[in-house]
């Protein structure tokens, strides 16, 4: 058995302890990749030592799909997946309580930091008060909320609450909050290890640009790990990047990022362990590499690591950190192994992909997918080909009101947002200086674009307007409308209402183009047809060209003053230009400053003070915090398994169904089953705000699962939107109203599926909405890697069909009737069951893969889920 010994590290005095990799072994597999040595390390500091050297064994001996522990030094969250969280820790809190225990027990046994970011819409845009009156709606929209947060900050212990109009929680967590090496600072020698952290959003790898190993997961194994439970993984591939050249002029990080996405999603990396090495890592600052770790669910990796070298002690000074403990994360990466330079050997990687940067070309991405990148020259021909064909107008439609009419593939949404790219000086300062360049000429965005400027934080405000930039941005209607997350996650605003007249009365392919990792059907408006991801400085260009069938690499942008044809070569940047502004604005920019109120809230934020009860007062009437019903009827013991008989698909859905389909984030429709809910309880459309702002009361989420109004359900073809039959009867109605109906008479249901099934954002309603509605199991192809281990922390069983077979190919059409066959004799990872499905014309059946991957995804199957587990761990 590994017995753990430690080192010892002396730094201006200062002495620490740390569990040294060439102690225990670690070294010997030649090249270890990086990701692997903190890993490794993670094992050796945590896990229990009858199960420690089993574990190493895997990490070593690279036992691919062989189970080990993950435990996480600390757990990120934002406030539409946070509020859940921690809303469960408050109802288990209760449940503990009602059993005879204390409630006081149940708190967060790691530091967890939440951040307000998901809550603030685009309402005011191209104004100079603009942040102020969205922050002041923010508060008003979301008083509930934010008081049910303060309740936590004072009620838990080791959670930090940021509050609303700081920023972006990645954005954050990479300026401030990460600090590369973490530290117990029990004793007079800490214990320092890396910093490493789950993240109740998809996003969290963007931190991976520093060498802080962490992801993203859903809120069900966020709240297992802050309760002190590891994960555990099943040992993917650790494929290296090798990485050569330099990104030509004219390009942009973003468009490095769109080409690394579509060819990492088309290469298959779902699951996978991700590492860049190389020297073409020289070129590639610590913004461009966490611009490119942001966009990993967007390719399907777990993590996107980058070692630790020169860049990232330049950027852990430029932000602020302590000389102090700059000085430590070098000295720790060295001892550890973590350290890159020219010496440096390539990692014994599973797989190698070469990306040679030089090879990068102008690009956007879209109209519906982050991995779909198209050049630039080819997005005007792309337009009309894919989207155009949607509404095959001719003419431009008039607007009540204005001078202009709206031509077909109108951009009527230009937003620069988001973490990825706003977190990036080069590319903000390569928009700036379009911007001024454009206003010089006279060039002014068309009339019906809506413009915006969420930086995700206020550092790279700061950065703008040290560089004198946010002036240029200001003229074409780029004012900063606040810090959040806004159009990327769907609270892009309303449009004027003229506007979404023409577009409802004409069917009229409307479109937005933002700077963000998102473009998924129905979520940036429901307006908008076709959305299209690109580089903060081609968003202002489409602003100022007004459509999508504009060939901005051959057509004039616009016309001067003068009526002089102005052409976006004409506006571009040189180099030396965007260097300038770069070195101008970030050495002006006092990061530390900023940061040293990031946990002080204005005092709207102070007013909503708690006493800090250790059990929070519910309010019934409240149409945003609701107790879950989770902990309700849970024994103390769960009950055997069983094989699952008669189940009605409630849908037949096809490939790439993301998390967006199975649960919406943004606006709430009129007319859908949440709307209906929220009227019949007093509020108006006004007051809708979000299906993600609605996440903390259950009876919200349960109505928008599954209720995109893009969604397509082969039930009911040619039909979009929230629609399915009842069976047997085959009425048409809705997917909720079907479930609802399908419990009355005791009848479990399924869900089949293409490939890629959970693709998207990691939020756990898109696991718990489904329990909700009495969803048993889903069928797919695939499983994204997130989605998958929600559904399994929720108790759903995850079932893949054999390879080959296609979800389209079953010949079904939903009329018949599914029984899992095979659970009653026991489950175990990855364990063949027999899926039969019955039909009027006899049955057929087919073996499927049951992904729980390790005995502890087994086990919480077995136990219903990671709620009950959690409960009967506070009650037995």
């Amino acid at each position: 058995m590994t017995s753990i010994r430690t080192r010892t590290l002396e730094l201006a005095g200062r002495r620490v302890r740390y569990v040294a990799l060439a102690d225990h072994d670690v070294t010997a597999p030649a090249r270890l990749p990086v990701t692997l040595r903190i890993l490794a390390e993670n094992v050796l500091r945590g896990a229990p030592a009858a199960s420690r050297d089993a574990e190493l064994a895997v990490l070593y001996g690279r036992q691919r799909d062989a189970a080990f522990s993950f435990r996480p030094a600390r757990v990120l969250l934002h406030d539409l997946l946070g509020i859940p969280v921690l809303e469960d820790l408050a109802a288990l809190r209760e449940a503990v309580a009602a059993n005879g225990g204390d409630p006081s027990t149940v708190n967060p046994r790691i530091p967890v930091t939440l951040i307000i970011d998901h809550s603030l819409r685009v309402d005011i845009a191209g104004v100079a008060n603009a942040p102020a009156r969205n922050l002041a709606l923010e508060y008003e929209r979301n008083g509930e909320r934010f008081a049910f947060l303060r309740w936590c900050q004072t009620a838990f212990r080791n959670v930090k609450i940021v509050p609303p109009g700081k920023g972006i929680m990645h954005q954050i967590n990479l300026e401030k909050i990460s600090r590369v090496v973490w530290s117990d600072e029990d004793g007079a020698e800490p214990l320092v290890y890396p910093d490493t952290l789950i993240g109740t959003d998809s996003h969290t790898p963007m931190v991976n640009g520093i060498c802080v190993l962490g992801w993203g997961v859903g809120g069900i194994e966020a709240e297992a790990a802050m309760l002190g439970h590891s994960l555990s993984i099943a040992l993917p591939k650790v494929i290296g990047i090798e990485v050569s050249g330099s990104l030509p002029v004219g390009t942009t990080p973003t468009d490095l990022v769109l080409s690394v996405t579509e060819r990492l999603r088309a290469h298959g990396v779902v699951g996978q362990f991700i590492e860049f090495f190389g020297k073409g890592l020289d070129a590639l600052s610590v913004p461009d590499r966490a611009t490119i770790s942001n966009m990993a669910p967007e390719f399907g990796a777990t993590n996107v690591l980058f070692p630790i070298d020169r860049h990232t002690i330049a950027y852990l000074k430029l932000s602020g950190r302590e000389a102090e403990h700059v000085a430590l994360v070098e000295a720790y990466a060295r001892a550890q192994g973590f350290w890159r330079d020219e010496t440096t050997l390539a990692g014994d990687f599973d797989e190698v992909i070469k990306l040679d940067l030089s090879g990068i070309r102008p690009c956007i991405a879209g109209p519906r997918r982050p991995e779909d990148r198209i050049d630039l020259g080819d997005a005007a021909k792309a337009f009309r080909l894919q989207v155009a064909k949607e509404s095959p107008r001719a003419d431009a439609v008039a607007v009540a009101g204005a001078t202009y009419r709206l031509p077909e593939g109108a951009v009527v949404i230009a937003a620069i947002t988001s973490c990825t790219n706003t977190s990036n000086p080069a590319g903000m300062a390569t928009a700036g200086l379009v911007a001024r360049n454009a206003a010089r000429r006279g060039l002014k965005p068309k009339p019906w674009v809506k413009t915006s400027l969420a930086p995700g934080s206020q550092a790279i405000a700061a950065f703008l307007a040290a560089a004198g930039l946010q002036a240029d941005l200001d003229a074409l209607g780029f004012n900063v409308i606040g810090f959040g997350c806004t159009t990327c996650n769907g609270m892009s605003g309303p449009l004027a209402a003229p506007i979404v007249d023409a577009i409802d009365r004409s069917g009229l392919v409307a479109t937005a183009v933002l700077s963000g990792n998102r473009n998924f059907e129905g979520r940036i408006h429901p307006n908008v047809r076709a959305a299209y991801l690109a580089s903060p400085a081609l968003v202002v260009a489409y602003a100022l060209a007004g459509v999508m069938d504009a060939d901005l690499t051959r057509d004039a942008i616009g016309q001067d003053s003068e009526g002089k044809p102005v052409m976006l070569t004409d506006l571009w940047p040189t180099p030396d230009e965007i260097n300038a502004a770069v070195d101008a604005g970030m050495g002006k920019t006092d990061f530390a400053a900023v940061y040293s109120t990031i946990y002080d809230g204005d005092e709207r934020w102070q007013a909503l003070a708690s006493e800090g009860a250790a059990t929070y007062a519910w309010d019934k009437q409240s149409t945003y915090i609701r107790r879950p019903p989770y902990f309700d009827s849970v024994t103390a013991k769960p009950t055997a398994s069983a094989d699952i008989i008669g189940l009605r698909p409630l849908a037949l859905l096809g490939d790439s169904i993301t998390t967006d389909h199975i649960t919406p984030s943004g606006a709430i429709t009129k007319g859908s089953v949440g709307a209906k809910w929220l009227e019949a309880h007093g509020v108006g459309f006004a007051d809708f705000n979000s299906y993600g702002t609605r996440r903390g009361n259950f009876e919200l989420v349960s109505r928008a699962t599954f209720a995109n109004i893009r969604v397509r359900n082969a039930m009911v073809p040619g039909q979009e939107g929230s629609f399915t039959k009842l069976m047997p009867e085959g009425t048409v109605t809705t997917i909720f109203d079907a479930a609802i109906e399908y419990q009355r008479r005791g009848v479990g249901l399924i869900v089949i599926a293409g490939k890629d099934y959970g693709c998207g954002s990691s939020r756990d309603t898109a696991a718990k909405g489904p329990k909700l509605l009495g969803i048993k199991a889903v069928v797919a192809e695939s499983f994204e890697r997130i989605h998958r281990s929600n559904l399994v922390g929720m108790g759903i069983l995850p079932l893949e069909l054999p390879s080959g077979v296609k979800a389209g190919g079953l010949r079904i059409d939903g009329t018949e009737t599914f029984d899992i066959v095979g659970p009653a004799s026991g489950l175990a990872p990855r364990k063949t069951l027999l899926l039969r499905i019955n039909s009027s014309k006899g049955s057929q059946t087919l073996d499927v893969t049951l992904r729980a991957d390790t005995p502890e995804e087994v086990e919480m199957i077995r136990q219903g889920g990671i709620l009950p587990a959690v409960y009967r761990e506070f009650i037995n």
